[in-house]
C-alpha cells in the first residue's frame, strides 16, 4: 500500500481572501498598495497604515480600518499622510513602509517611516493619537538608513529603535540604538548580520513588523533580500532578542518561515517580495496577524500563533554570529 505524503499545518498560513488590499479597493487614482504598519486600535478595530504609490511613482501613507482585521475596510477618501517636501526635504521623492507602536508612557502611536530625498533613503518619525493629525519629529537617522521600528516601551529607561543602515559593502545588517527623549538617538550597536554564500538570508536583512515582546524575549520577524540569478527573492524569518538587552540576539532561525509562493507574490511592480510592516495580536495574547506587500503590488495577510513560532524558532534556530 502507498502511503500519503502528509504536510505539516503551516506556521504561517495565508488568508483565502489574498490578497486582502489592492489599488482596486481605493477611493481615488492609486497604482499600488502595499506595505502596511499594522495596530489594534482601543476600539478593537485593525488600522492598517498603508504604503500607496501613486501614478508619478511617488508614496504616501493612507489609513484603512476594519472591524475584524480582514475584510470590510473603510478607507480614508484622501491621504492621511503626505510627503510635505518643503518643511522635511528628506521627503522629496516621498514616504514609505510604516512601522506602527502603541507608546502607553505617552499616549500616542509611534509612526517610523522611511522618507525618502535625493540623498536616498532616512529613517523618520512621527506620533499621533488617532492618526488623522499627525506630530512630525522628522528625520532621526541619515541616508542610507530604512527597516526601523520602535520598541513599545523603554529598556533602561531609554526609548529603543532596530534600524538597518547600508554600510560600503553593500551589506544590510539589524542595529539598535537608543534615545532618552525619541529625537536624538545614539549608542548604535549591531544586533544581527545577514550571513554571507548561499543562505537564504545573505546580502541584505532588516525588521518587517515591530518585536513582539514575549516571555522568551523580543520575538522579531525579519525580512532578507537574497540575490539570484533571476533577481532579488525576499523572505521572512525568524529571531529572538534578550527581553532586557534587546542588542543581545539570542536565536535566529536557519530557515526561511515565508517566502513568495502564489502568483500575487511572484508577479507584480517587483516580482518575489514578501515583506510585512505589521503585526497585530489577539485578545488572548497568541494569535498573529501578520500584514504583508506583495510583489509590491498589493497587501497579503497571514495568521499564526506566537506560541507555535516560538517553538519552532528554539527547534529551528541556532545563535548567532554578530561579529564580536
Amino acid at each position: 500500500m502507498i502511503m500519503e505524503k502528509s504536510e505539516p499545518e503551516p506556521l504561517l498560513r495565508r488568508h483565502p481572501t489574498n490578497p486582502i488590499l489592492t489599488s482596486a479597493d481605493w477611493p481615488y487614482a492609486v497604482n499600488s498598495v502595499f506595505n502596511a504598519g499594522a495596530v489594534r486600535l482601543a476600539s478593537g478595530e485593525t488600522l492598517l497604515l498603508c504604503r500607496v504609490e501613486d501614478c508619478s511613482g511617488r508614496s504616501h501613507l493612507c489609513a484603512a480600518r476594519s472591524a475584524d482585521g480582514v475584510g470590510d475596510w473603510r478607507i480614508d477618501r484622501e491621504p492621511t499622510l503626505l510627503p510635505d517636501a518643503a518643511n522635511h526635504p528628506e521627503e522629496t521623492w516621498g514616504i514609505e513602509d510604516p512601522r506602527l507602536v502603541w507608546l502607553e508612557e505617552l499616549g500616542k502611536y509611534g509612526v517610523c517611516y522611511t522618507s525618502y530625498s535625493e540623498s536616498g533613503p532616512a529613517v523618520s518619525l512621527a506620533l499621533t493619537e488617532d492618526f488623522c493629525s499627525f506630530e512630525r519629529i522628522g528625520n532621526i537617522l541619515p541616508p542610507e538608513n530604512k527597516d526601523a521600528g520602535l520598541l513599545p516601551r523603554r529598556v533602561d529607561g531609554r526609548w529603543a529603535l532596530i534600524h538597518r543602515p547600508v554600510s560600503s559593502e553593500a551589506a544590510g545588517h539589524i542595529w539598535i540604538a537608543y534615545s532618552p527623549d525619541l529625537r536624538h538617538w545614539g549608542d548604535h550597536e549591531l544586533v544581527l548580520k545577514a550571513r554571507r554564500g548561499s543562505w537564504w538570508d545573505a546580502r541584505k536583512i532588516g525588521l518587517s513588523a515591530p518585536p513582539i515582546e514575549t516571555a522568551a524575549g523580543w520575538l522579531m520577524i525579519y525580512h532578507s533580500v537574497r540575490s539570484t540569478v533571476g533577481g532579488a527573492v525576499y523572505r521572512v524569518g525568524l529571531s529572538l532578542l534578550d527581553l532586557e538587552n534587546p542588542a543581545k540576539c539570542l536565536l535566529r532561525s536557519d530557515e526561511w518561515l515565508l517566502g513568495p509562493e502564489t502568483a500575487y507574490e511572484r508577479s507584480g511592480d517587483v516580482g518575489n517580495v514578501v515583506f510585512p510592516c505589521g503585526a497585530c495580536i489577539g485578545d488572548d495574547g497568541d494569535t498573529l496577524r501578520l500584514y504583508y506587500g506583495a510583489a509590491d503590488t498589493s497587501v497579503g495577510l497571514v495568521t499564526g500563533s506566537v506560541a507555535r513560532l516560538l517553538d519552532w524558532l528554539h527547534a529551528h534556530g541556532s545563535a548567532p554570529d554578530v561579529g564580536r
